[in-house]
């Protein structure tokens, strides 16, 4: 199953909703959620659909069990009729997708924590600076909290902040928690995972080497801009997550043909790790990392304004965006324009 986030035309106006890929279309999920509980004879129908087929993601993750069971009966029994239904209040079911703006499937996730998880990667960035990995990578999986509030979505414009001269993209996966847990073991983690999807980690690469060369960080070398999509893909649908080709194009051009399969360290060790003693809730969402070869960084190329950027994973799906220019007058001396605010 994809599932996906969209603003689509309602009987009462452009609203956003939560929505499936089914028959080449967008499958409005609260629609349809009401659809088939009036079919059951519901008389509360609408109440129970915002409920159990909320047009919210991460409402519908906090719904658990029930919305996702909802969900299943409503594309198995649309499978059964020989035309598309619309709803009970006449509302339709079914949206081309051409009609429909493309949002990231999980717009307000609860928290985002990014790790560091591709050794070719991580390798490439210390020999950069001369140095090896150090021996803690090895011995556990570390990461950074995001802006999880900073969120963008397929096609969307990536933002160029005035105060950096070099934006840069990282092609990370990214799982979304299905449901709360804590302590969990590497065993179970996996049972966690509501689906996976796309992420771009854009990068200011100024003010983060600036950042981490005071051991902290990074923050707004990160936080101004994380994009998610195009959709979020339930396991099931990717049943070997240790062969994922990848790739970059840049304005059509192949900047990197990589592999997004081989982390160091994997999902199932990345959820264990974050909630020893700490407890984690649905929708929050747990990143690779870059992998090998796949930001500019690694490649010696960095973007442009106007450049536009593709990062495409084998049962990922493509998460393209075009890069803005930047905002406002340039802020080539940092201290002083902060100093002076």
């Amino acid at each position: 199953m994809r599932l996906v986030t969209v603003e689509l035309q309602t009987v009462l106006g452009r609203y956003q909703r939560l929505g499936v890929l089914w028959r080449g279309g967008v499958l409005d999920v609260q629609t349809a959620g009401g659809w088939m509980l009036a079919q059951r004879g519901e008389p509360a129908w609408r109440t129970l659909a915002e409920v159990l087929a909320p047009p919210s993601m991460r409402r519908f993750l906090q719904a658990g069990a029930q919305a996702w069971r909802l969900l299943n009966d409503v594309l198995e029994a649309l499978e059964t009729v020989e035309a598309i239904p619309v709803g009970p209040d006449g509302a339709r079911l079914l949206h081309p997708t051409e009609e429909v703006r493309w949002l990231s499937p999980l717009p307000d996730p609860a928290s985002l924590r990014d790790f560091y998880a591709f050794e070719e990667h991580v390798r490439t960035g210390f020999a950069k600076r001369g140095e090896e990995i150090p021996a803690a990578w090895f011995e556990l999986p570390v990461y950074y909290k995001g802006n999880h509030r900073s969120i963008l979505g397929p096609d969307a414009e990536l933002p160029w902040p005035r105060y950096t001269q070099e934006l840069d993209f990282e092609l990370e996966l990214a799982a979304v928690i299905s449901r709360e847990g804590r302590n969990i073991s590497v065993d179970r983690a996996l049972d966690y995972v509501a689906g996976y999807t796309l992420m771009n980690d854009v990068s200011a690469r100024d003010i983060q080497r600036k950042e981490m060369a005071c051991r902290l960080g990074p923050a707004k070398g990160k936080d101004f801009a994380t994009v998610l999509g195009p959709w979020l893909v339930t396991p099931d649908e990717l049943p070997d997550m240790t062969r994922l080709p990848a790739a970059v194009r840049v304005n059509g051009e192949i900047w990197s043909e990589t592999e997004a399969g081989n982390p160091y360290w994997n999902f199932a060790q990345m959820i264990a790790h974050v909630s020893m003693d700490e407890t984690l809730y649905p929708g929050d969402v747990i990143a690779s990392g870059t992998v090998g070869r796949g930001c500019g960084l690694e490649l010696g190329r960095l973007l442009s304004p106007g450049d536009l950027v593709e990062l495409a994973v084998e049962g990922f799906g493509v998460l393209r965006n075009r890069v803005g220019f930047p905002s406002g007058d340039p802020l080539p001396r940092l201290r002083e324009s902060v100093l002076n605010s």
